[in-house]
This record gives structure tokens, C-alpha cells and sequence, in this order.
């Protein structure tokens, strides 16, 4: 029998994080609290979102709006790396990059976390910025999933390619 498998990933999705971009964007606009602040949300390239309005609170506000819509469309916050509010002229900006894919050093974390504490017999082997996860039994891979779930890393983590 041929050893079952899944990747380890960490992706953006892309789309989703757009809609809720595009969600936060109106519900600034019309919120009475960010009236005349000044507040906005945009893409500022590929994987930089700009927060600008006229103040450090309400920068901070916008951002947590933001998050709050990302939570409800199911992205992990782990994905945002949001800098401090800062001032540039009049207006206070925020800058967040969104983090994708698992560096090289927490993919080996996370190999050795399914060497030393996972099933015998499942192997892990670093692909890049995945990690892929065999076994001869789906039940030790099923297991791995719940092991990795279990911490708590600093990257958001996903299953594919599950086989």
C-alpha cells in the first residue's frame, strides 16, 4: 500500500482578504465615530495594506475593524504583521504585510515537533516553503494534524493536498 500525505502550508487567501479590506473600507465610511477623521484602508501594493486616518487611536480603530472582518470570513490574524502607529505630516499611518508561506527554520520546528512527539513510522520532509507529512496510516496523519493544531505558532497554519 502506497504512504497516504498532506502539506503543511501557510497561503493567504488572496480573495478573502480583499472582501474584508473592501468591508472594512465601507463600514469606515460610514460609522459615525470615524466621520471627519480622515480614516481609510487600501491595498498599498501586492502584500501591504495602508491605514491612514488622523489620529493614533483612530489608525488603531481601523485596524481593529479590519481584523474583526477578517475573523469573520475565517483568516487567521497570524497572517497581518502590523507595525506601530506612526506620523507622517498630518495623518497617522499604520503599514501591515501580510505573511505567507513557513520559513525555513519553523518548518524544521515543526519536523522535529512530528519526529520527537508524533507516531512512528510518519515522516516529515521540508518542500520549499511547505512541509510535507507520509505515512503508511491516515489515523498517524490524522493525528499529526491534531498534534500541529495543538501550538501555537507565529504563521498561520493549513492542511492540503491531503491524499
Amino acid at each position: 500500500m502506497a504512504d497516504s500525505s498532506f502539506d503543511i502550508v501557510s497561503k493567504i487567501d488572496r480573495q478573502e482578504v480583499d472582501n474584508a479590506l473592501g468591508q472594512a473600507a465601507r463600514e469606515i465610511a460610514t460609522r459615525y465615530d470615524f466621520k471627519g477623521t480622515g480614516a481609510s484602508i487600501e491595498w498599498s501594493g501586492d502584500h501591504v495594506i495602508e491605514i491612514t486616518a488622523s489620529a493614533d487611536d483612530r489608525a488603531s480603530a481601523v485596524l481593529d475593524v479590519f481584523q474583526g472582518k477578517l475573523i469573520k470570513r475565517n483568516q487567521s490574524l497570524k497572517i497581518l504583521d502590523a507595525g506601530e502607529p506612526r506620523m507622517s505630516g498630518q495623518q497617522s499611518k499604520i503599514t501591515i504585510t501580510l505573511k505567507e508561506g513557513i520559513t525555513s527554520e519553523d518548518a524544521k520546528k515543526v519536523a522535529k515537533l512530528i519526529r520527537d512527539e508524533g507516531p512512528k513510522g510518519v515522516k516529515a520532509q521540508i518542500q520549499g516553503d511547505e512541509l510535507r507529512v507520509s505515512s503508511k496510516k491516515r489515523d498517524d496523519l490524522q493525528a499529526v494534524q491534531a498534534l500541529v493544531r495543538a501550538q501555537d505558532y507565529d504563521f498561520a497554519v493549513q492542511f492540503t493536498n491531503y491524499r
